[in-house]
C-alpha cells in the first residue's frame, strides 16, 4: 500500500547533465528529493544536502525500483539512450501505477513523434506510449542538441587544440542550455499545474547557429581563437568509437548529425518561455558561464 503523499519527486538519471540540474533546482526551490542513482561514487555531489536522499536502482532488479518509487509522488523519468531503454520504462512505469505516481514528467527527444522516425526519436516515442498507455498524467519534454555537450563532448579538444569536429557541415542546430529544461520540468513537478498534464513540448533555445557560428561566439567569449572543423561521417564514427560509444548509439548520433547537415534541425519552440515566463539561456551566456570548464 502506498504511504502517505510526502510531496517527494524522484529523479532517475540523477547524476547525468539534465537529471543533476533537475536535482539541484529542485532542492533549491525547497522540495523533498529522491535522487536515484546506480554507483554510489556518483553520488557524491549530493551528499551534503539533506533534502536529497540518495537512493540505489538497479533495473535489472525489480525489488530497487520498488524502493526507490517507494512513498514518492511525482517522477522526473530519464533513461540512458540504449535499445533497451523501453524495457526499463515499462518496469518503472508499472511500478509508479502500483505507487499511483501523481504525475511522470519524462525527458524525450524532440521530433519524438516525427515520420519518418529516427533511431532515438523511435525509442523515446515507444517510452511515450508506455506512460500514455499506463494512464498516469505525464509531461513530455522533449528537447533537442545541448549546449552542456560542448563541455561534455567537445571540451577536451576545444581546451587542448582550441578546436572541436562533427560531420554536421553548415548546418544550424536550435541548442538548448540544460539549466532551461531543468527550469521548465521543475515549475510542471511543483504544485498542481494541470494545464501541462498529457502534453508534449518540443524544448529548444531561442536561436538556430551552425557550429561554425557557435566556434565564433566560443572564439569571442574565450578570448582565443576556437574552430570547428567539418570532419567525414567515416572519422567521427572512429573518434566515437575511440570514446567508448556502442555501435547502436553512434549510428543514432551519425543520423541525427545527417538531419543537422541537411537543415533540418533548426527549428525554434517558444516552450520554455510559455512554462518558465522567461526566454531560454543565449550560447554566449552559456559561453560565459562555463568559461572554466572551456579553458
Amino acid at each position: 500500500m502506498k504511504k502517505e503523499n510526502n510531496n517527494t519527486i524522484l529523479v532517475t538519471g540523477s547524476t547525468g547533465t539534465v537529471g543533476s540540474e533537475v536535482v539541484n533546482q529542485l532542492a533549491s526551490s525547497g522540495h523533498r528529493i529522491k535522487a536515484a542513482i546506480h554507483t554510489q561514487n556518483k553520488a557524491d555531489k549530493f551528499k551534503d544536502n539533506n533534502a536529497i536522499d540518495i537512493v540505489n536502482i538497479d533495473y535489472n532488479k525489480p525489488e530497487t525500483v520498488a524502493d526507490a518509487l517507494n512513498n514518492v509522488d511525482k517522477l522526473f523519468l530519464v533513461t540512458l539512450p540504449s535499445p533497451n531503454m523501453t524495457d526499463i520504462s515499462s518496469n518503472l512505469v508499472k511500478e509508479a501505477k502500483k505507487n499511483e505516481i501523481k504525475h511522470i514528467v519524462k525527458l524525450s527527444v524532440l521530433g519524438a513523434d516525427a515520420e519518418p522516425e529516427t533511431i532515438l526519436g523511435q525509442v523515446h516515442r515507444q517510452e511515450e506510449k508506455i506512460i500514455e498507455e499506463s494512464g498516469l498524467p505525464y509531461t513530455f519534454l522533449r528537447p533537442g542538441a545541448f549546449m552542456q555537450n560542448f563541455v561534455t563532448f567537445f571540451g577536451k579538444s576545444i581546451r587542448e587544440q582550441n578546436a572541436f569536429y562533427l560531420p554536421t557541415e553548415e548546418g544550424k542546430i536550435s541548442l538548448v542550455d540544460v539549466r532551461d529544461i531543468a527550469s521548465a520540468a521543475v515549475v510542471i513537478l511543483s504544485g498542481n499545474h494541470s494545464q501541462y498534464e498529457n502534453k508534449a513540448y518540443g524544448i529548444t533555445g531561442q536561436e538556430a547557429l551552425s557550429y561554425g557560428q557557435a566556434a565564433e561566439i566560443l572564439s569571442k567569449e574565450l578570448s582565443r581563437k576556437i574552430s570547428f572543423v567539418n570532419i567525414s561521417e567515416e572519422s567521427a564514427r572512429k573518434g566515437m568509437k575511440e570514446m567508448g560509444m556502442t555501435d547502436w548509439l553512434i549510428d543514432a548520433l551519425l543520423e541525427l548529425y545527417g538531419i543537422i547537415r541537411a537543415g533540418h534541425a533548426a527549428q525554434i519552440t517558444s516552450s520554455i518561455e510559455d512554462i518558465t515566463g522567461r526566454k531560454p539561456i543565449v550560447f554566449s551566456q552559456f559561453v560565459k558561464d562555463y568559461s572554466k570548464a572551456l579553458s
